[in-house]
């Protein structure tokens, strides 16, 4: 795993944890937060660790779960 700085780890959880509360409605189980949390790791580490990147690359991940799940 990546050696990130505290600052951008506590931007992850919270952009994670964001995301998160609004997987509940789609089953908000440790797989779905699990594939959010590659994405965001993925994210930072191609070097975007500003909260609003990682707020985007989480955003992306919850519509991709949600259109994986309604197909």
């Amino acid at each position: 795993m990546e050696n990130f700085d505290q600052h951008t780890l506590f931007r992850m959880d919270l952009a994670l944890e964001e995301a998160c509360r609004r997987l509940s409605r789609y089953g908000g189980d440790h797989e779905s937060r699990k594939y959010v949390a590659k994405q965001l790791i993925g994210t930072a580490g191609a070097g975007k660790i500003g909260f609003e990147d990682l707020r985007a690359a989480a955003e992306v991940a919850l519509r991709d779960l949600i259109i994986r799940r309604s197909a």
